[in-house]
């Protein structure tokens, strides 16, 4: 309850963050009209956040009899955490990730890049979608959901109040003038980023260990991570280097670090997270309880470079 609690609140942040660059840029009159728009934005998010982060990393579904091996495993794996069957999809994208998303577990949905089925083995693939659905048994993706739309908007909302040189609808200065307008298009998203990085680094853990109790065998999640930081220095994801708002919702940072936004991490270190799960393996007191098991060829490599993908 106590992070459920310190999330709330860093929400309830957010919003007032909103609500002064409305002030800010419009008076009283632009700080009502900011706090109805972010009322509607929470609402709106509620319902449509989810499909909109879909569309926007280009994620498309996919059927159980074109990835049949990839729907035995998820299933599988969302029965051990006595959740519903997510819905699935796939994003064309090279570098290895994955997120989770939905309003709660009945209409969830996990979205994984060709590159995690083609560069990692199956026990790694399973421990990646075992955090995925902690984060849908938590109920996390909807909080994060709802982050990344709220502090995309707050950085529009700047960017709108530099546009009009600090003046509401009505051509009259905002109380900060010109400049006040300059520092909040600067400000007003970096403040927005530093709420992502606490909402999300507080879930991270968190998800990492139901995670690694869900598939069985913390090493298999800790095995992913290392591949996924690794493989994240060398290739770039160009549709959330366009959406860097949305990053704090995959299990690693996808963004490259091109821009100022790699000093506002939304994760824990890599190093701390595979730190915590390997304590809890097997002989180190973790004392987890039966792995998961594939249906078929366990530990195989399902997409290894060069070779057709089996996943679908």
């Amino acid at each position: 309850m106590g992070g459920y609690l310190r999330t709330a609140v860093l929400l309830a942040g957010l919003t007032a963050l909103f609500v002064g660059i409305g002030y800010a840029l419009g008076g009283q009159q632009g700080m009502v009209l900011a706090f109805l728009f972010a009322c509607g934005t929470n609402l709106w998010a509620w319902w449509n956040s989810d499909r909109v982060v879909l569309s926007m990393h280009n994620a498309e579904p996919i059927a159980p009899e074109s990835a049949p091996r990839l729907f035995q495993l998820v299933q599988g794996l969302a029965q051990r955490a006595g959740l519903p069957m997510p819905a699935l999809y796939v994003i064309h994208e090279d570098q290895p990730n994955a997120f989770a998303t939905g309003r709660n577990p009945q209409n969830a949905a996990v979205a994984v890049n060709t590159g995690l089925l083609n560069l990692m083995s199956e026990q790694e693939v399973a421990g990646v979608v075992a955090h995925e659905l902690a984060h849908i048994r938590h109920r996390d993706t909807l909080i994060m959901t709802i982050t990344a739309t709220l502090a995309g908007a707050i950085g529009m909302l700047a960017q709108f109040g530099f546009l009009f040189g600090g003046r509401d609808a009505e051509g009259r200065r905002s109380p900060f003038g010109p400049i006040g307008a300059i520092l909040l298009m600067i400000v007003g998203p970096l403040a927005a980023m530093l709420v992502q990085m606490a909402i999300s680094r507080s879930r991270e853990y968190e998800a990492d260990r139901m995670g690694a109790e869900i598939c069985g065998d913390p090493r298999w999640l800790a095995s992913a991570l290392q591949k996924l930081e690794h493989y994240k220095q060398g290739i770039v994801n160009p549709t959330a280097e366009a959406h860097p708002a949305s990053a704090h919702m995959f299990i690693v940072n996808p963004l490259s670090g091109l821009r100022l936004d790699s000093l506002f991490t939304t994760h824990p270190p890599t190093e701390e997270r595979v730190a915590r799960l390997l304590a809890m393996a097997p002989g180190s007191g973790g004392g987890q309880g039966r792995p998961w098991r594939a249906p078929a060829a366990p530990g195989s490599h399902w997409g290894a470079p060069g070779r057709r993908n089996p996943w679908g």
